[in-house]
């Protein structure tokens, strides 16, 4: 049994910054991956970055060099750093955790936070 809860969502203008927050409690948080997806109205549920248990760090293509992906397992938080925000990356950003290795395909995942909206305005 994992719970996740996520904040830090907000409104920026294009071009500004956020910092998204994903806090766990329930089981050991240091031996899960974590990850972030994303969906926007109309769209199916994309994968944005995931970390290992050791650290290393996956980012999708759409956000590799912008978005940065941490751990900090002393506080059982994942954290998401969006710079350079665009229109499109509004969408809401929910948490996710699983057992094993990151895997982009939402539906691997065990555990999910409720989401955090973020808008880009243009």
């Amino acid at each position: 049994q994992v719970q996740l809860v996520e904040s830090g969502g907000g409104l920026v203008q294009a071009g500004g910054s956020l910092r998204l927050s994903c806090a766990a409690s329930g089981r050991t948080f240091s031996t899960l991956a974590m990850g972030w997806f994303r969906q926007a109205p109309g769209k199916e549920r994309e994968f944005v970055a995931g970390i290992w248990r050791g650290g290393s760090t996956y980012p999708a293509n759409s956000v590799k060099g912008r978005f940065t992906i941490s751990r900090n397992n002393v506080v059982n938080t994942v954290y998401l750093q969006m710079n350079s925000l665009r229109p499109e990356d509004t969408a809401v950003y929910s948490c996710a955790a699983k057992s094993g290795v990151v895997n982009t395909d939402p539906r691997l995942w065990d555990y999910w936070g409720q989401g955090t909206q973020v808008t880009v305005s243009s």
